[in-house]
């Protein structure tokens, strides 16, 4: 059973998420919240798998709600899908320098918003590629960015560099697997590394480390 925590501060927003997530086999809601810090404490206290978190709340919004979550070794089994109201939410890339494992946005069909919970709660990132693609580049090659080098990049083959500015792009293991002329187990093989070397929490976190380390040709 996939434990969900929904915060947002729309009355209508959060029963709306209530009801797709009450409605669903294999997902049960544990708790919501209508500000980031009561976030936090209901996620410390319901250990859930899932939280959906509005980006705008009053008080601690959603980034330092995230960041606190992402942080708290107690939470390391949480998982954070950020919600925004446009794909080029300017709060987008600090969601996922934060530790958020990808965002979504509130038009989304109650399909995908679904299939995005599970995969989250497996351990995938949600990232569109089209969006990542121009949501990440729009704040990380802004003229003042200057590229900060994660400290285990020099543990990386030259080939999992590769394979990590691709990920930056937003491609899949299977377009990965396309590009280099290489087996998508291979693909998925080199990413898998490249996360353990880099600690990263999951994919999304490979896509920051990408733009901050300059692995990525904008």
């Amino acid at each position: 059973m996939i434990k969900v925590l929904i915060a947002d501060d729309q009355d209508l927003v959060r029963i709306g998420l209530q009801a797709l997530v009450e409605s669903e086999e294999g997902l049960t809601l544990v708790g919501e919240a209508a500000d980031g810090l009561a976030a936090v404490e209901v996620a410390r206290r319901e250990r859930p798998d899932v939280v959906l978190m509005d980006v705008r709340m009053p008080g601690v919004d959603g980034i330092e709600a995230t960041r606190r979550i992402v942080a708290d070794p107690e939470l390391s089994g949480t998982r954070v899908i950020v919600l925004t109201t446009f794909e080029l939410d300017e709060y987008v890339f600090d969601a996922l320098r934060h530790g958020a494992s990808g965002f979504l946005t509130k038009d989304t069909r109650p399909a995908e918003l679904l299939r995005a919970i599970r995969l989250v709660a497996e351990g995938e990132a949600l990232l569109s590629p089209s969006v990542t693609r121009r949501v990440v580049q729009e704040f990380a090659t802004r003229p003042s960015r200057v590229p900060r080098p994660h400290p285990r990049l020099g543990t990386l083959t030259d080939r999992e560099r590769e394979v990590v500015g691709l990920v930056g792009e937003g491609l899949s293991n299977e377009e990965i697997a396309e590009r280099l002329v290489v087996s998508p187990a291979t693909a998925r093989t080199h990413v898998s590394r490249a996360m353990v070397k880099l600690s990263a929490r999951d994919r999304a976190q490979l896509v920051v480390f990408a733009y901050q380390s300059g692995l990525v040709q904008s």
